[in-house]
């Protein structure tokens, strides 16, 4: 299962992209597919035909996990 993220790097706008699966504690690299800035647009350090990307994980300040969409299709208990 794919996972969409938030990547906040240092000194850096944050990105977004997909990784195969989350990384672990022992992990020292993460390697993003499909790297963009939020608003869609290409990163302005990386090559337009850049597909995948690796960053190692101590220049990462917080990585937020996105929902996916079949969790957004989910729907929870309602008071009517």
């Amino acid at each position: 299962m794919a996972y969409s993220l938030i990547i906040h790097i240092s000194g850096e706008p944050s990105i977004v992209g997909e990784v195969e699966d989350l990384p672990k504690s022992t992990d020292t690299i993460i390697t993003v597919s499909n790297p963009r800035l939020r608003d869609g647009k290409d990163v302005h350090y990386i090559e337009p035909n850049v597909v995948k990307v690796i960053w190692p994980l101590s220049k990462i300040t917080l990585i937020e996990v996105l929902e996916s969409e079949e969790e957004e299709n989910i729907i929870g208990f309602v008071r009517e």
